[in-house]
């Protein structure tokens, strides 16, 4: 099955997500924190508009509205958190859909997987359920190392946090996933 087309608004939104702490890194000595907010806020607007009219996303836009009246509510509250909020809320939001989808399967990375291989079997819905619950801990997580760098750490290790350690982590994550799917699909033909 072919997979289907990368969604633009999506991909901007991953790319503006990847950036914003080194645009609060960077524009907080130029650009005036309700901008940077706003930004953020922009990002998770993409987000929205890129999961419109697709099916399966309720729990996805729920998420991401609950994220944004987050953040809202830190900008009137809190300025400066606030500026640092965007990843946390995001992390946490993803990290909640995961957990959701335990309760009401198929699980996320089932539905990836289905796209690639349609007929999933039990050990694949297995291992599939196994592995949302561990990228649901994961964000948590890194959401709780997020808040921590955001209240008690310097704004270089916020933004090393969350431009470049949590990114580089979930590589390792996402790619020792790719390494050992192989090996859990020849255990799973040995077993037959």
């Amino acid at each position: 099955m072919k997979r289907p087309p990368l969604n633009p608004w999506l991909c901007l939104a991953f790319a503006g997500g990847i950036l914003y702490p080194l645009f609060v890194y960077f524009g907080i000595a130029h650009v005036p924190a309700t901008i940077i907010i706003i930004f953020g806020l922009a990002l998770i607007v993409l987000r929205l508009v890129g999961l419109r009219q697709k099916t399966g996303t309720t729990a996805w836009i729920i998420a991401s509205l609950i994220a944004a009246a987050l953040l809202i509510f830190l900008s009137l509250r809190d300025g400066p958190l606030a500026l640092k909020a965007y990843p946390i809320v995001m992390s946490l939001s993803v990290s909640v859909v995961f957990t959701f989808s335990l309760f009401y399967p198929p699980t996320i990375i089932e539905r990836i997987a289905r796209l690639t291989e349609p007929n999933l079997p039990p050990e694949g819905v297995f291992y599939t359920r196994q592995l949302t619950v561990l990228w649901a801990l994961f964000l948590f997580v890194n959401a709780l190392i997020s808040t921590a760098t955001a209240l008690w750490g310097s704004l270089a290790q916020w933004t090393l946090w969350n431009g470049l350690i949590s990114y580089i982590l979930m590589g390792i994550f996402f790619v020792g996933e790719i390494l050992v799917r192989p090996l859990v699909k020849a255990r799973r033909l040995v077993k037959r």
